[in-house]
């Protein structure tokens, strides 16, 4: 699975277009484009074209792909796979790896897993509105059913079937 158009749009509405590299605040590293990060302050006086900021987003969606894949051992529709993208692209695949969030997705509460997007709206300990209003879209993108497929609801249907069958039949089956 790849991040769709809505995941994609979410995280450039969200972080922004800046053509000029800058320091989103005074401790932090700089950034350019679509929230890419830059490697050291030289790189301060940067500018890059809107292309350019498309083609770094492509490119950093790579690991976040890929850390989404290799953490989440359960089925995602297309629009929870979007919404974890953009929770990873925003706080990093260690902040997916060690959550709530994540253990709950993976025992397949995904109602449960959903609810704790909404704790990481902090900055240090200050929370912060602009990341309040992020989780709340990745929240709602997490539970839309619209766009997704026919296949996807009866593959979720027949999941929700088969956990009471197994326990079921190791009943039946356990010496």
């Amino acid at each position: 699975m790849e991040i769709g158009k809505r995941g994609l749009n979410l995280i450039k509405e969200f972080e922004g277009l800046r053509l000029d590299a800058y320091l989103p605040t005074p401790v932090d590293i700089p950034t350019i484009g679509y929230g890419h990060t830059l490697s050291n302050e030289a790189e301060l006086g940067m500018t890059i074209t809107e292309e350019e900021a498309d083609r770094l987003l492509r490119n950093d969606l790579f690991w976040v792909e890929d850390s989404v894949h290799y953490f989440v051992k359960v089925d995602l529709n297309q629009n929870q796979y979007d919404a974890l993208c953009s929770f990873v692209f925003n706080l990093g695949a260690t902040n997916l790896e060690r959550s709530t969030l994540l253990k709950k997705l993976n025992e397949e509460d995904y109602e449960g897993a959903g609810l704790e997007l909404l704790k990481w709206d902090f900055q240090g300990r200050t929370k912060l509105r602009g990341l309040t209003r992020r989780r709340e879209a990745e929240l709602e993108l997490f539970r839309d059913k619209r766009g997704v497929s026919a296949t996807s609801r009866a593959v979720g249907a027949l999941r929700g079937l088969l956990g009471p069958l197994r326990a079921t039949l190791h009943r039946i089956t356990a010496p």
